[in-house]
């Protein structure tokens, strides 16, 4: 049953409505048709609106009065008598947007930001607009920059300006070991950056990034991880295609799959990215790079699949969205992570070392390389910067690599 259609029958919704805030619940209604929730859901939402109402009622709050704080109240209070669901919360922040929009209750003061907050910010709008920084990068700079202010300049932005060497480099011998030798390196990475960042605005005058040492990570030191073709299908058969959320998730893992597409490059795929008519996918790749790749038929009839009888209806230009309301495209790469770990898990897939989404990609590559591909191939195929990153599947196919061994000398005694 369609959202609009359930409104038109609820009876609760026309209590609601009838009720002293029956236009602001009108508006919270539109909302809920607008995120189009599933009929359940909105009935969950208007359920514990009503509730709020009926609870600020017999405590002679006004609805002036409402903010965050009477909310969590009213969630503590709900607790005592029956269960809180996730989205109670959300809904409740739904209404409390409304409120706000409508003028019926105050607008939200944000707390000031602290000094290193601020820095933080600054940082961020420094990475964004001069280093050409995308924000999943972003991300993973700011906890390293965290934990470095936190032990090293306790006393807030007033102490930037007596950090020195010294200090740098005992937190680097303190945190060195705390990772792996890729991590530690993305460490030092992050400190250089901030650091010459600081040295730039003139919040320190020495040139701190200097003392940043160059932590080693030998090329080519590990084996990727990768699954045989058998496992691949197998995790593919493994969708149940008859269900919405199965036909979107064969369609992802076949484009991670056949064209070796990264989790970030697979959420961010739109519909304006497919040209059916010249059987290709306009991929945006990492560093800004864009890539138009062939759609395989099998890639490309899943994908009809998921849009004709699959995708929810949905204002998102996303090719792949929630199937829960609201239908919003993924945030980023970790969900399609997270489908990618859930199909390996449904069929049973265990022993490997990395079960994300990019044991696909490895595994599309080390598959090419046993059919006769060549590196420059696969390289080109899984758009990589540097020859080396290639290479490394090299060291895969071990049945050629055992014809080239020489015989154990004596033979096996």
């Amino acid at each position: 049953m369609e959202v609009e259609e359930y409104l038109g029958r609820s009876r609760l919704y026309r209590r609601l409505r009838s009720g002293p805030h029956g236009q602001l619940v009108e508006r919270y209604a539109a909302r809920l048709v607008e995120e189009r929730l599933v009929r359940h859901g909105t009935w969950r939402c208007l359920n514990v609106v009503g509730g709020l109402l009926s609870w600020i009622a017999g405590r002679r709050y006004k609805l002036a009065d409402l903010e965050e704080q009477v909310v969590e109240r009213y969630l503590r209070h709900r607790d005592g008598r029956q269960s809180i669901q996730p989205g109670d919360r959300a809904a409740l922040k739904r209404w409390l947007s409304v409120l706000r929009e409508d003028g019926a209750i105050t607008p939200l003061v944000l707390p000031p930001l602290t000094p290193h907050e601020r820095i933080f910010k600054e940082f961020d709008a420094y990475l964004r607009s001069e280093r050409g920084l995308a924000p999943r990068s972003i991300v993973r700079h700011l906890p390293v920059i965290r934990r470095f202010l936190h032990e090293v300049c306790s006393g807030g932005a007033g102490d930037l300006c007596k950090i020195s060497q010294e200090d740098v480099i005992r937190y680097i011998e303190r945190h060195a070991r705390d990772w792996s030798p890729k991590t530690g390196k993305a460490m030092c990475w992050s400190l250089r950056a901030f650091l010459r960042y600081l040295h730039h605005r003139g919040l320190n005058a020495r040139p701190l990034a200097d003392c940043v040492p160059s932590m080693r990570r030998w090329k080519l030191a590990t084996l990727p991880t990768y699954l045989s073709a058998a496992q691949v299908r197998k995790a593919l058969d493994g969708c149940d295609r008859e269900t919405v959320m199965g036909r979107r998730d064969y369609a992802i893992l076949l484009l991670l799959a056949k064209l070796g597409l990264r989790a970030d490059e697979v959420a961010t795929l739109t519909l304006d990215d497919v040209d059916w008519r010249a059987s290709e996918i306009l991929v945006r790749a990492k560093g800004r790079q864009r890539a138009r790749m062939p759609i395989p038929p099998d890639v490309g009839a899943a994908i009809v699949a998921y849009l004709r009888n699959g995708r929810p209806k949905s204002s998102c230009r996303r090719l792949f969205v929630r199937t829960l309301a609201p239908h919003v495209g993924f945030a980023s790469g970790c969900a399609i992570t997270m489908i990618a770990k859930a199909a390996l898990d449904r069929v049973g897939i265990e022993g490997c070392a990395h079960r994300g989404a990019h044991i696909f990609r490895h595994s599309l590559a080390t598959e090419l390389l046993r059919s006769g591909a060549t590196l420059s191939e696969i390289g080109q195929l899984l758009r990589h910067e540097s020859h080396d990153t290639t290479r490394i599947y090299a060291k895969v196919d071990i049945d050629a690599l055992r014809t080239l061994s020489l015989p154990w000398p004596g033979g096996v005694q």
